[in-house]
């Protein structure tokens, strides 16, 4: 299996392969596996994965994708915007400097709320919502200077996860998203509805699919969100209920040219099958070249 979808920019990313930062998701496999892998599906890019899986040294970073034959993509980079706006600077400056000196141009950029894992969200006050959008453009500002363009990815057990607080976050912004369809389904917002109330604000694309009775588990709070994802929220593209070809058509004919990063939540036990992650990402990238051999040209 390899990709041969020319007409998009095709990428993916190690969480597909079950890594994750969040404290006792699950089995992590090595970065000689996730990035061999991601190689022989015919993957040419990928996001860069959580800090401290692969090398922070430039020079041993680029050296390990080289290996592989991969460019990096850029990176997703949780921070709290909300509070302390020092410390996130500088944190998205060390994060900048990787990405640019490894060529990446993408800072995906989320707004943490500095607890562990992703089921707590404390309320925001105005002040701290005002600091949040101030410190974002701050982050913008600083990844600008090395080149990188910054998204903000709404995400499941962040400060920026219901339509409300998406839509709160454009009115109040003008950063564009990170177009995550599992993370934005999964807290209340069809992704295709979104991109098509705003189709110049998609800076960045994340595709998943999502089972949509486990996700409205999560949504009500009967179901812990790394539970969920270890009972199969995500799925392949295509297996779920995502609508993934309007989705990728909507984009497309409104002129993003963008990655296309292939990004399934994964949560591995011991039991499973180390080649589960490759196999899933094959039928994805399957799922996707058929969606693509019936695009339209772009405008």
């Amino acid at each position: 299996m390899t990709v041969t979808t020319p007409r998009i920019r095709v990428a993916a990313a190690p969480i597909s392969w079950g890594v994750c930062e969040v404290p006792g998701w699950g089995r992590v496999l090595d970065a000689g596996t996730v990035l061999g892998e991601m190689a022989e599906l015919g993957v040419r890019a990928t996001e860069l994965g959580p800090p401290g899986y692969l090398p922070r040294d430039p020079a041993e970073l680029r050296e390990r994708l080289n290996g592989h034959r991969l460019e990096l993509v850029g990176g997703f980079l949780a921070v709290v915007l909300h509070e302390n706006p020092e410390a996130a600077l500088a944190e998205a400056e060390e994060s900048a400097v990787l990405f640019a000196a490894c060529g990446g141009d993408m800072l995906v950029l989320a707004a943490a709320t500095g607890l562990d894992g992703y089921d707590d969200r404390p309320e925001l006050s105005d002040a701290e919502w005002a600091t949040l959008v101030k410190t974002s453009g701050e982050i913008k500002e600083i990844a600008a200077r090395h080149g990188l363009r910054t998204v903000l990815h709404p995400h499941v057990g962040t400060h920026v996860e219901t339509e409300r607080e998406v839509e709160r976050f454009l009115a109040d912004s003008d950063l564009p998203l990170c177009l995550d369809t599992g993370h934005l389904l999964i807290g209340g917002t069809d992704p295709v509805a979104l991109a098509k109330r705003h189709p110049g604000r998609v800076g960045h694309l994340h595709l998943k699919d999502v089972r949509g009775e486990l996700a409205e588990d999560v949504r009500a709070g009967r179901l812990p969100y790394a539970e969920a994802v270890g009972k199969g929220l995500y799925v392949p593209l295509g297996d779920g209920d995502v609508d993934i070809e309007t989705m990728v058509r909507s984009v497309h004919e409104a002129g993003y040219d963008g990655w296309y990063v292939l990004e399934q939540d994964t949560a591995l036990s011991e039991g499973s099958p180390e080649d589960l992650p490759k196999r899933d990402v094959a039928r994805s990238l399957a799922h996707l070249d058929g969606i693509v051999s019936r695009l339209p040209a772009a405008r």
